[in-house]
């Protein structure tokens, strides 16, 4: 278990790296909007190159931060119920859905389009709209994600055994929506108490 934890580690760490890092593809994709829209209006000048800049960059963003997301727990889930079940069951809950449904969905969306990207590469297939970009790098941005995914699934499934033979502590315990509302204004009602203090002295 322990080489099993080390690899689930330097997993961790890609998809920590790089989900951070991805995010400032959000803020490149605002300037390469605002740009655009500024210099349309202004000199009356535009290029579908530019819009499909701005979608290969939050398409970037969406996929390669998707392992990260998993890694922190981020996904949307509906907790109704799940937020019934003691914390154990909740580990199968989660176990189950990461073997039966998430790596075989990210394993075959891999092996799809691995022949899918090699296609669009060597044929140097480029966007339908005139003056578009390239088409294989956003068909790789796919690929890539979906990897990143299967790699954080991997590593997922070996914290939960880790977790419910008691050989680690859960890095991202379960929070239902209730109990995170009430935390929240916890936290809010201290910070009100000592600003008030603050301004009292």
């Amino acid at each position: 278990m322990v080489g099993l934890l080390a690899l689930s580690r330097t997993i961790d760490r890609i998809n920590e790296f790089i989900g951070r890092w991805v995010s400032w593809l959000i803020l490149l994709a605002i300037l390469v909007s605002a740009g655009n829209a500024v210099i349309r209006k202004v000199f009356d000048i535009s290029s579908n190159a530019w819009l499909e800049l701005q979608w290969y960059l939050f398409g970037a963003a969406f996929m390669l931060a998707a392992a990260y997301t998993l890694k922190q727990n981020d996904h949307i889930r509906i907790d109704i119920v799940y937020g019934m079940f003691s914390q154990r069951v909740q580990h199968w809950i989660d176990l189950l859905g990461h073997l039966l449904f998430l790596m075989p969905f990210v394993v075959l969306m891999v092996i799809y389009f691995v022949p899918y990207v090699s296609l669009s590469f060597h044929s140097g297939e480029m966007s339908t709209n005139a003056g578009g970009l390239i088409v294989w790098p956003a068909k790789a941005i796919l690929l890539v994600g979906f990897f990143l995914l299967a790699l954080q699934g991997v590593s997922e499934i070996i914290k939960k055994i880790a977790i419910m033979r008691g050989d680690m502590d859960d890095p991202n315990p379960f929070v239902s929506a209730h109990d995170q509302a009430k935390l929240e204004a916890e936290a809010l009602a201290e910070e009100a108490k000592a600003i008030a203090g603050e301004v009292r002295s």
